[in-house]
C-alpha cells in the first residue's frame, strides 16, 4: 500500500508533464489580396480543442479553416486564438493587405446604336456616389475627378460594390439618361481582381445655363434638369461596362 501511494504522485507528475499547451498558427493565401477576392485562412494550430478567428473587419468565426473576402481596401489585423483542453489559449496575429478596385470612367456623347459614335468629352467633372440615393441627393461623394483629353479619368482604392456616376460639364450631363435607365449611371460590381471600364454616356444640353444663374450650384442645376424629365423616348443602353483580368503585382 505504501508502495502504491509512492507511485501515484510519480504517475500524476508524468501525466502532467505530457500535457501540451495550444499553439496558434496559420497560412494566409493570397496576401496581398484584392477586394472581393476569396482568401483562404488555413489553420495550422496544434494541441487545440477549438479556435476563434477575428477577421479585422468586425466578423468572427469558430471554423477551423476560414474562407473570407473583404469589401473595403486597407490593412486588416486578423487574430487567431487556439484554445487547449484546460481552457488556456494561445493567440497569433496576421496583417492582411487588401487592394482596392480600379475604375476608368470614359465620358462619351450618347448616340443611337445605328449612328456614328459620339465624341469624348474633356474637362467633365465625374463624381462617384456609393448609392443611388446619394447620387440623387448629392450626399456622401466618394471622389471627384476631371476627364483628360481622351475623355477618361481613373479612380482607384475603391470598394467591392457598385457605384453611381454623376457627370457634369457646362453643356453636358447624364441626368436625362439616368431618368431613362439607372444602368446608364450604375457601374458593374467592382471586383478588385479586374480592371474595370465604365462608359458614362452624356447628353448635350445647350439650355443648361437657363436652369439658374451662372453662380448656381451644380445641385440646383441638376434638380432643374431632372424636373424636365427624360429627353424624348427611352434610349437603348449600349454596352458600357467592361472588365478584364487584373495583373497581380
Amino acid at each position: 500500500m505504501k508502495r502504491l501511494l509512492t507511485i501515484l504522485p510519480i504517475l500524476l507528475l508524468a501525466l502532467a508533464g505530457c500535457y501540451r499547451e495550444p499553439y496558434a498558427d496559420a497560412i494566409i493565401s493570397p496576401n496581398p489580396a484584392f477586394v472581393g477576392e476569396n482568401i483562404k485562412f488555413t489553420n495550422l494550430s496544434s494541441n487545440t480543442d477549438y479556435v476563434e478567428w477575428e477577421m479585422g473587419d468586425g466578423t468572427t468565426s469558430t471554423a477551423f479553416n476560414v474562407t473570407h473576402f473583404y469589401y473595403d481596401p486597407g490593412l486588416y489585423n486578423v487574430k487567431l486564438r487556439a484554445f487547449g483542453s484546460k481552457s488556456d489559449v494561445n493567440t497569433v496575429s496576421f496583417m492582411v493587405d487588401v487592394i482596392g478596385s480600379e475604375l476608368t470612367v470614359v465620358v462619351q456623347l450618347w448616340t443611337p446604336i445605328d449612328e456614328p459614335e459620339g465624341y469624348y468629352l474633356e474637362g467633365a467633372s465625374v463624381i462617384l456616389y456609393p448609392t443611388l440615393e446619394d447620387w440623387e441627393f448629392e450626399t456622401n461623394p466618394v471622389a471627384e475627378l476631371f476627364t483628360n483629353g481622351a475623355g477618361e479619368c481613373t479612380f482607384d482604392g475603391l470598394s467591392y460594390q457598385r457605384y453611381y456616376v454623376d457627370v457634369w460639364e457646362q453643356s453636358h450631363h447624364n441626368y436625362w439618361l439616368a431618368a431613362d435607365d439607372v444602368e446608364f449611371i450604375e457601374t458593374q460590381l467592382l471586383d478588385g481582381a479586374y480592371y474595370h471600364t465604365f462608359i458614362a454616356y452624356v447628353d448635350y444640353d445647350p439650355d443648361m445655363k437657363k436652369s439658374a444663374s451662372t453662380s448656381a450650384s451644380r445641385s440646383a442645376q441638376k434638380e432643374w434638369i431632372m424636373l424636365q424629365g427624360p429627353k424624348g423616348e427611352k434610349r437603348d443602353l449600349k454596352t458600357n461596362k467592361i472588365s478584364i483580368p487584373r495583373e497581380r503585382k
